[in-house]
């Protein structure tokens, strides 16, 4: 597997396919042969990678063809790098600042009530000697 061009990295759990191959893979997808042909044409031996795996992995990478074009493959969304999930709206400064604001109050009184604990929890071990 590791000597096949379109393959990117591999693991004992996992194949790392090469971005290019995934493009490739998809157009010849939509222009009629099948995932498990295309494998196949490749150089890849189903007996090696499981007879199921052309299928899901193109069903995959339509998915990601779809919602992200051709740059899904080559830009990773994944880990550190990630700008994470997408904001459901952007705020205005104004809607900013009174949400700053409202964090600022929730944490005070948060360390308001830690001090309070640490206070009675301080009163009751002296009592207790």
């Amino acid at each position: 597997l590791e000597n096949n061009p379109h393959v990117k990295q591999v693991s004992d759990r996992s194949i790392a396919y090469h971005p290019d191959f995934k493009v490739k893979a998809i157009k010849e997808n939509q222009a009629g042969k099948s995932p498990t042909q295309i494998f196949i044409e490749h150089g890849f031996e189903l007996e090696m990678i499981g007879s199921d795996k052309p299928k899901g992995c193109l069903k995959r990478w339509r998915k990601t063809f779809e919602q992200y074009g051709e740059d899904g493959f080559y830009t990773e969304r994944r880990g550190k790098g990630s700008p994470g999930r997408p904001k459901s709206k952007e705020y205005s400064q104004e809607d900013q600042l009174k949400k700053a604001e409202a964090r600022i109050k929730y944490l005070e009184a948060e360390l308001e009530f830690l001090k309070k604990l640490d206070e009675l929890e301080r009163q009751a071990s002296k009592k207790r000697k």
